[in-house]
C-alpha cells in the first residue's frame, strides 16, 4: 500500500513541476509537440531510474561510510551527466529522428533540476532502495504526463486565435499555471 501511495503522490499531488517547479526549462522547451514532449519523457524516465539507483548506492556505499555526505550534490551531477551521454549516444544510434527531433534539449537533462532533486529528494525522506526506484519512475512519469498534457493543449491553442500580444511565452505561462491548479485538486487523495 505505500508503493501505491507514493506513485499517486508523486504522479498527481506532489507533481515535480506542477508543484514542485522543478524541470520548469524542459517543460516549457520541449512541450510544443506531443511526440517530442513524449520523447523527452520517456528520457527523463529511463535517467531518473538508472540515476537514482546509481546516486542512492554511491551515497549509502561510497559517500556515507567514508564520512563525505557533503560531495552529494557535485557526485550526484557527476553521475547525472555521465548517464546523459549515454541515452544521447543510445538515441543517436537506436532512433535518430528522435535524437534529431530532441536536438538541443536531451543535453538539457543533464541540467535538469528534476533528475538532481529526486535523487536528493529520496535520501532526504529516508526512501530504502525499492521505495526510491519506485518514487524515481513515478516522479519520471508524473514529469512525462505534465509535458504530454501541455504538449497537448498547446498544440490545440495553435489552432486557436489568440490576440498577438498573447502568443507564445504569455498564454504558455497561464496555460501551465491552470494546468498546476487542476493537479492541485489531486491534494485531497493522499
Amino acid at each position: 500500500m505505500e508503493y501505491v501511495l507514493i506513485i499517486i503522490s508523486a504522479i498527481f499531488v506532489n507533481n515535480i513541476v506542477l508543484a514542485q517547479f522543478l524541470g520548469i526549462c524542459p517543460f516549457m522547451g520541449v512541450s510544443n509537440k506531443i511526440s517530442t514532449s513524449a520523447g523527452m519523457g520517456g528520457a527523463v524516465v529511463f535517467v531518473m531510474t538508472i540515476a537514482t539507483v546509481f546516486t542512492y548506492l554511491i551515497m549509502h556505499y561510497i559517500l556515507i561510510p567514508l564520512q563525505i555526505e557533503f560531495l552529494q550534490t557535485i557526485t550526484y551531477i557527476l553521475v547525472i551527466a555521465a548517464l546523459v551521454q549515454m541515452v544521447e549516444i543510445i538515441l543517436k544510434k537506436v532512433s535518430p529522428a528522435m535524437y534529431q527531433a530532441l536536438g538541443v534539449f536531451l543535453p538539457l537533462i543533464t541540467t535538469n533540476c528534476t533528475i538532481l532533486g529526486v535523487a536528493i529528494l529520496v535520501i532526504q525522506k529516508g526512501y530504502s532502495l525499492a521505495e526510491s526506484v519506485v518514487f524515481a519512475v513515478a516522479t519520471a512519469l508524473g514529469f512525462a504526463l505534465a509535458m504530454v498534457v501541455f504538449a497537448g493543449i498547446r498544440e490545440q491553442m495553435e489552432l486557436v486565435n489568440i490576440p498577438k500580444a498573447m502568443r507564445g511565452v504569455p498564454v504558455a505561462l497561464i496555460t501551465a499555471g491552470l494546468l498546476a491548479m487542476a493537479f492541485m485538486g489531486f491534494a485531497g487523495i493522499v
